[in-house]
Protein backbone atom coordinates (compact mmCIF):
# COMPACT_ATOMS: atom_id res chain seq x y z
CA UNK A 1 0.00 0.00 0.00
CA UNK A 2 1.63 3.38 -1.18
CA UNK A 3 1.18 6.49 1.51
CA UNK A 4 0.82 9.86 0.06
CA UNK A 5 0.38 11.57 3.15
CA UNK A 6 4.25 11.89 4.15
CA UNK A 7 7.70 12.10 2.98
CA UNK A 8 8.51 9.03 4.04
CA UNK A 9 9.17 6.45 1.29
CA UNK A 10 7.44 3.05 1.21
CA UNK A 11 10.22 1.10 2.29
CA UNK A 12 10.34 2.98 5.57
CA UNK A 13 6.84 2.78 6.11
CA UNK A 14 7.02 -0.84 6.04
CA UNK A 15 9.35 -0.89 8.97
CA UNK A 16 7.76 1.55 10.71
CA UNK A 17 4.33 0.20 10.01
CA UNK A 18 5.29 -2.95 11.10
CA UNK A 19 6.75 -2.53 14.30
CA UNK A 20 4.23 -0.21 15.19
CA UNK A 21 1.83 -2.90 14.43
CA UNK A 22 3.80 -5.63 17.26
CA UNK A 23 3.90 -2.94 19.24
CA UNK A 24 0.24 -2.66 19.04
CA UNK A 25 -0.33 -6.24 19.57
CA UNK A 26 1.77 -6.00 22.80
CA UNK A 27 0.01 -3.04 24.46
CA UNK A 28 -3.41 -4.76 23.60
CA UNK A 29 -1.90 -7.57 25.36
CA UNK A 30 -0.52 -5.98 28.47
CA UNK A 31 -4.22 -4.33 28.53
CA UNK A 32 -6.04 -7.32 28.87
CA UNK A 33 -3.23 -9.16 31.65
CA UNK A 34 -3.91 -5.69 33.58
CA UNK A 35 -7.75 -6.15 33.28
CA UNK A 36 -7.15 -9.58 34.46
CA UNK A 37 -5.60 -9.02 37.21
CA UNK A 38 -7.31 -6.00 38.43
CA UNK A 39 -10.17 -8.10 38.48
CA UNK A 40 -8.74 -11.16 39.92
CA UNK A 41 -6.55 -9.12 42.56
CA UNK A 42 -7.39 -9.53 46.55
CA UNK A 43 -5.33 -9.11 49.77
CA UNK A 44 -4.61 -6.46 52.09
CA UNK A 45 -4.01 -4.24 49.85
CA UNK A 46 -6.93 -4.94 47.33
CA UNK A 47 -8.23 -1.25 47.09
CA UNK A 48 -4.85 0.15 46.22
CA UNK A 49 -3.87 -2.49 43.46
CA UNK A 50 -7.45 -2.69 41.78
CA UNK A 51 -7.56 1.05 41.27
CA UNK A 52 -3.79 1.60 40.19
CA UNK A 53 -3.98 -1.54 37.57
CA UNK A 54 -7.67 0.25 36.42
CA UNK A 55 -5.37 2.79 35.88
CA UNK A 56 -2.86 1.70 34.33
CA UNK A 57 -4.84 -0.38 31.81
CA UNK A 58 -7.01 2.89 31.24
CA UNK A 59 -3.56 4.57 29.90
CA UNK A 60 -2.37 1.38 27.95
CA UNK A 61 -5.96 1.54 26.09
CA UNK A 62 -5.63 5.13 25.46
CA UNK A 63 -2.29 4.65 23.53
CA UNK A 64 -3.84 1.64 21.39
CA UNK A 65 -6.18 3.61 19.28
CA UNK A 66 -3.13 6.75 18.13
CA UNK A 67 -0.72 3.59 17.22
CA UNK A 68 -3.25 2.09 14.94
CA UNK A 69 -3.76 5.60 13.64
CA UNK A 70 -0.23 6.13 13.22
CA UNK A 71 -0.03 2.97 10.69
CA UNK A 72 -2.62 3.61 8.53
CA UNK A 73 -1.11 7.08 8.45
CA UNK A 74 2.09 5.72 7.14
CA UNK A 75 -0.07 3.66 4.53
CA UNK A 76 -0.33 0.09 6.50
CA UNK A 77 -2.63 -2.03 8.18
CA UNK A 78 -3.10 -3.03 11.50
CA UNK A 79 -4.30 -5.91 13.79
CA UNK A 80 -7.61 -7.17 12.85
CA UNK A 81 -8.30 -9.65 15.77
CA UNK A 82 -7.72 -11.40 18.68
CA UNK A 83 -5.94 -14.10 16.71
CA UNK A 84 -3.86 -11.83 14.14
CA UNK A 85 -3.06 -10.19 17.86
CA UNK A 86 -1.57 -13.80 19.53
CA UNK A 87 0.40 -13.88 16.52
CA UNK A 88 2.45 -10.98 16.57
CA UNK A 89 2.50 -10.33 20.58
CA UNK A 90 5.96 -10.98 22.31
CA UNK A 91 4.02 -10.29 26.12
CA UNK A 92 2.66 -13.39 27.67
CA UNK A 93 -0.36 -14.25 28.38
CA UNK A 94 -1.03 -15.47 32.08
CA UNK A 95 -3.91 -17.63 32.31
CA UNK A 96 -2.95 -18.59 35.82
CA UNK A 97 -6.34 -19.24 38.08
CA UNK A 98 -4.83 -17.46 41.14
CA UNK A 99 -1.46 -15.20 41.12
CA UNK A 100 -0.17 -13.58 44.20
CA UNK A 101 -0.73 -9.81 44.13
CA UNK A 102 3.06 -9.48 44.55
CA UNK A 103 3.27 -11.55 41.91
CA UNK A 104 1.08 -9.35 39.56
CA UNK A 105 2.95 -6.61 39.87
CA UNK A 106 5.99 -8.29 39.54
CA UNK A 107 4.69 -9.91 36.54
CA UNK A 108 3.44 -6.25 35.19
CA UNK A 109 6.57 -4.26 35.39
CA UNK A 110 8.57 -7.05 33.89
CA UNK A 111 6.25 -6.71 31.28
CA UNK A 112 6.38 -2.60 30.97
CA UNK A 113 9.95 -2.89 30.93
CA UNK A 114 10.04 -4.95 27.92
CA UNK A 115 7.59 -2.51 26.47
CA UNK A 116 9.91 0.16 27.05
CA UNK A 117 13.08 -1.64 25.36
CA UNK A 118 10.65 -2.20 22.41
CA UNK A 119 9.31 1.26 21.81
CA UNK A 120 12.97 2.68 22.09
CA UNK A 121 13.94 -0.49 19.66
CA UNK A 122 10.74 1.48 17.24
CA UNK A 123 12.12 4.59 18.06
CA UNK A 124 15.60 4.03 16.96
CA UNK A 125 14.39 2.60 14.20
CA UNK A 126 11.71 5.93 13.25
CA UNK A 127 15.04 7.80 13.63
CA UNK A 128 16.59 6.04 11.34
CA UNK A 129 14.01 6.86 8.50
CA UNK A 130 13.65 10.19 9.56
CA UNK A 131 9.75 9.61 10.92
CA UNK A 132 9.96 12.37 13.54
CA UNK A 133 5.92 12.18 13.94
CA UNK A 134 5.80 8.48 15.04
CA UNK A 135 9.20 9.57 17.24
CA UNK A 136 7.33 11.81 19.16
CA UNK A 137 4.59 10.11 19.88
CA UNK A 138 6.97 7.10 20.88
CA UNK A 139 8.30 9.80 23.49
CA UNK A 140 5.59 10.19 25.36
CA UNK A 141 4.52 6.50 25.57
CA UNK A 142 8.02 5.58 26.87
CA UNK A 143 7.72 8.37 29.28
CA UNK A 144 4.37 6.40 29.97
CA UNK A 145 5.43 3.13 30.48
CA UNK A 146 8.43 4.10 32.42
CA UNK A 147 5.97 5.88 34.92
CA UNK A 148 4.04 2.46 35.53
CA UNK A 149 7.07 0.50 35.50
CA UNK A 150 7.96 2.93 38.47
CA UNK A 151 4.51 2.66 40.23
CA UNK A 152 4.44 -0.70 40.34
CA UNK A 153 7.85 -1.16 41.49
CA UNK A 154 7.14 1.20 44.03
CA UNK A 155 3.86 -0.47 44.72
CA UNK A 156 5.97 -3.68 45.19
CA UNK A 157 8.34 -2.93 47.43
CA UNK A 158 6.57 -0.67 50.01
CA UNK A 159 3.84 -3.47 50.22
CA UNK A 160 5.90 -6.40 49.89
CA UNK A 161 4.50 -9.79 49.46
CA UNK A 162 0.69 -10.51 50.50
CA UNK A 163 -0.91 -13.49 49.24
Amino acid sequence: MTNTSNHLGSGSNGEIFNALTVLLADMFTLYVKMKNFHWHVSGPHFRDYHLLLDEQAAQIFGTTDTIAERVRKLGGTTIRSIGHISRLQRITDNDIDKVAPADMLAELLHDNRLIVGEMRHVHALCDEQDDVSSASLLENWIDEAEGRAWFLDETARHHGSDG
